[in-house]
């Protein structure tokens, strides 16, 4: 629930009275705290908001409340022990959180992966993508009173989610892709019941995208609120469904391509009011471009090897850094290594997009109203565990 607040930065109430002869109406200003235990939150946050009635003058995030300290505790673990960390970053998306790592290890031991493994991880990646899109998307029609949308969503992700059961034992936490590779290949069968959910995803999509987006009452909660400007989505440094909601045609699958991404035809879906339904929409078309993109890896993979030859159990890559980066479902996941030739990482930075573009809340909440709040925050879709790290 939402409570008045007596913080100790900024008082309940402020009087402000010009200077001058004649007396003016005098503005009184509450602030309220949201979270940091709270559903509308979409996690571990605080929101101190600023109201002139029931408008929104200023707001600030206030994050830190899920840190876990994951950067520094990899300066005291080996190459191969800091994959399950990666997991507890973006929880929502973990397998991509676990490529960013990995390939920034290869790029820094110099390790080659084998091309059966690359076609995996690009397959599991975008089931992950998906996985997550329904988290974002679900959670829009529960922050606008469709709740029959969000069963419907995560009925999809369930599905993704027993895939990914079947293939490494877990459901949340998935320490699958590894160094040099993925930890296992692909069990008998999985190729199949991987075909069967991407044959009726997009038109699952299409039923979902009527059901809330096409909803009379969704476009009125949705639309023409928290408008991000193109000029300010670039200026802010966001990325992923945010950015491209605004209309900045930039996907790194695509503009900076990485692993096997080359081989493959998908569009990248855009947005034209950079508004709360744009960004909601576009998560929509890229689960559908995702199930191209899974189609065209299933049709090419070929027999072979899922982990590079050759690789020790105690990786030390020569002193030397290296910086990589993919397109997560929040948009440019990257991780910064640096080595001193010892087993153990010297530093380890990551470059979270969730972060970056929950940055741009105070800018897109300013004149809303307090409902429209709790829109626009599940519109930028953040994952704490990867802005707290």
């Amino acid at each position: 629930m939402t409570q008045t607040s007596t913080s100790d930065v900024t008082p309940d109430t402020a009087e402000t009275q010009p200077t001058g002869t004649e007396p003016t109406e005098t503005v009184m200003e509450t602030v309220v705290n949201i979270g940091p235990s709270h559903p509308s939150t979409h996690g571990v946050c605080r929101v101190v908001v600023h109201l002139d009635g029931e408008v929104i003058t200023h707001c600030e995030p206030i994050i830190g409340h899920l840190h876990r300290g994951i950067e520094k505790m990899a300066e005291n673990r080996t190459y191969l022990q800091v994959v399950p960390l990666t997991d507890r970053l973006d929880y929502v998306g973990s397998m991509y959180a676990n490529w960013a790592y990995c390939r920034a290890v290869e790029r820094l031991a110099g390790i080659r992966v084998p091309e059966r493994a690359e076609y995996i991880r690009v397959i599991v990646c975008e089931l992950q993508r998906i996985a997550s899109h329904m988290m974002g998307i679900g959670s829009t029609g529960a922050d606008t009173g469709a709740f029959t949308a969000f069963m419907y969503t995560f009925a999809q992700r369930e599905k993704v989610v027993e895939l990914f059961e079947l293939l490494c034992g877990a459901r949340l936490t998935y320490n699958y892709v590894r160094p040099g590779g993925v930890s296992r290949d692909l069990p008998d069968g999985w190729v199949e019941q991987c075909r069967a959910f991407t044959a009726q995803h997009p038109s699952a999509m299409l039923e979902i995208d009527d059901l809330l987006l096409g909803n009379v009452i969704a476009r009125a909660r949705l639309k023409g609120v928290g408008v991000l400007t193109q000029v300010d989505a670039v200026a802010w440094g966001t990325s992923g469904p945010i950015a491209r909601g605004s209309g900045v045609d930039w996907d790194l699958r695509r503009d900076d391509p990485y692993s096997v991404y080359p081989r493959f035809d998908f569009s990248v879906p855009l947005g034209d009011n950079g508004d709360s339904y744009d960004r909601a929409r576009v998560r929509v078309w890229e689960c559908v471009e995702s199930c191209r993109i899974i189609n065209q890896a299933l049709d090419q993979l070929e027999p072979g090897s899922v982990q590079a030859e050759g690789l020790p159990r105690l990786l030390a890559p020569r002193p030397g850094d290296a910086y990589d980066h993919i397109e997560s479902a929040r948009g440019s996941l990257g991780v910064y290594l640096v080595s001193d030739g010892s087993p153990r990482l010297y530093r380890m930075k990551v470059r979270s997009p969730a972060f970056c573009n929950l940055a741009v809340l105070p800018l897109l909440a300013k004149g809303h109203t307090l409902s429209d709040l709790v829109v626009i925050l599940g519109s930028l879709d953040p994952v704490f565990g990867e802005v707290d790290r």
